[in-house]
């Protein structure tokens, strides 16, 4: 299972830097967004996941990892997910509004033949 974890982290994470390495912003955008759940998806699987474990400290059991999940990195990754969101719908309306000035959408503002 951590094999297949790592691929996609991996797929993912390079997927994002070849889209933002593309001239046109969309692409640029779609790469940024690629980038940051490949790094969510990374601080998801390194918060110790376990199958079968509390998430909660029930009274009689030692407060250790070996008998818990930890919640923090699943907070932080739930708060990224909504960040993220909220940071993809403002470039897109930046986007819309750079290719209404401009009457391209390519990043450095020339049209090349890519």
């Amino acid at each position: 299972m951590e094999i297949i974890i790592a691929l996609a982290i991996g797929v993912m994470a390079g997927s994002g830097v070849w889209l933002l390495l593309r001239p046109r912003t969309f692409q640029v955008i779609m790469g940024l967004s690629m980038l940051s759940y490949a790094v969510n998806l990374f601080i998801f699987a390194m918060g110790s996941l376990s199958i079968d474990k509390e998430p909660i400290v029930v009274p009689g059991m030692v407060p250790d990892l070996l008998h818990y999940t930890d919640p923090m990195p699943q907070a932080l990754v739930l708060t990224a997910i909504v960040i993220g969101f909220a940071m993809t719908a403002l470039f897109l309306v930046v986007l819309l509004a750079s290719r209404g000035l401009a009457g391209t959408d390519h990043v450095d503002g020339e049209d090349g033949d890519l």
